[in-house]
């Protein structure tokens, strides 16, 4: 197909679509029924222009479309249980696994240097206070130690809720400030990401050095699937939106930023919704100290597990 042809049968649709969206409510709504079915059309046609390497006007053109269709298209959508349902249980995971290969690469990057200076910190403990000041390790120290006033008593229910808002203002801050890191050119993203890992392991080898691995792993295991994974899914957000300023393939720079802004909505949407969930259950499951051990770490142990069959299983269906 050439350029010449592909415009001549193409354009007085895209100029019928272009009226529509910029015509107003009263446009759109005489237009109801076509819509969804105009707007798939035009996204065929913005792949086909990008296929065959169109002039990067025409390819610019038909993204501006796209994305002014795709704001009136989901934002027409209300707000409801099954419209949340839909989400969670088809679009959510389907847009984890459109990413895996960028996403991969970030759980390789995370969990290999939390997993390296754990090591390093078990094999040589100062190393310890390279990563963090001696206030800080002491503060880690005191959280997991068996001797500590708080595994000594049990916690009241309104100081699990306490804990329940300060965790959602914590992790929801890290993933912001993880994710908002990509206009960067993505480098505040990966060093934040980075950073945590770092963080991560450096404390873990410590508290293993100090034999309080029994208070520290039956603590994390549970709410820690949701919890990293979420920061790992922020951090990818943040490199797509790094990554589109440098591989614009044929558009602005501002139109690639918000087509990559688009690929990580539902990514980063299901994130907040993870951190949540991980803050639900480092309030009121994982502080449950007096509870079996094995109890604890099987329900941690089933958690990952079903976290991965979710993203692997989950909305394969229509």
């Amino acid at each position: 197909m050439t350029q010449q042809t592909f415009i001549k049968g193409r354009e007085a649709f895209w100029n019928e679509f272009e009226q529509l969206v910029r015509g107003g409510r009263k446009a759109l709504k005489a237009k109801a029924a076509w819509f969804p079915k105009g707007y798939r059309e035009l996204t065929q046609d913005l792949n086909t222009a990008r296929a065959h390497g169109f002039d990067p006007s025409i390819i610019e053109r038909l993204n501006t479309l796209v994305l002014e269709g795709n704001q009136i298209l989901y934002s027409q959508r209300s707000f409801s249980l099954p419209s949340v349902a839909d989400f969670i249980l088809r679009i959510f995971p389907r847009a984890v696994r459109s990413q895996w290969r960028s996403l991969g690469a970030a759980m390789l990057i995370f969990y290999g240097i939390a997993f390296f200076f754990g090591c390093l910190c078990v094999r040589y403990p100062s190393m310890v206070y390279e990563v963090m000041g001696e206030d800080q390790a002491w503060s880690i120290e005191n959280m997991y130690d068996p001797e500590s006033y708080h595994f000594l008593t049990p916690r009241e229910v309104s100081s699990d809720a306490d804990m329940f808002g300060f965790y959602i203002y914590n992790n929801i801050s890290i993933a912001f400030r993880t994710f908002a890191g990509g206009i960067l050119a993505g480098f505040g993203s990966l060093l934040i990401l980075c950073l945590n890992a770092l963080f991560l392991g450096a404390a873990a080898g410590h508290i293993i050095n100090l034999g309080y691995g029994g208070t520290f792993f039956p603590f994390i295991i549970a709410h820690s699937a949701f919890e990293l994974t979420a920061i790992v899914f922020s951090a990818q957000g943040g490199l797509l939106l790094g990554y589109s300023l440098f591989v614009a393939k044929g558009r602005s720079r501002a139109a690639s930023v918000k087509e990559a802004g688009k690929t990580a909505l539902p990514i980063i949407s299901g994130a907040g919704i993870m951190l949540v969930i991980a803050a639900c259950l480092e309030a009121f499951w994982s502080s449950r100290h007096t509870l079996p051990i094995m109890l604890r770490y099987g329900v941690g142990a089933s958690l990952w597990v079903l976290l991965l069959c979710y993203f692997v299983f989950a909305g394969r269906k229509n």
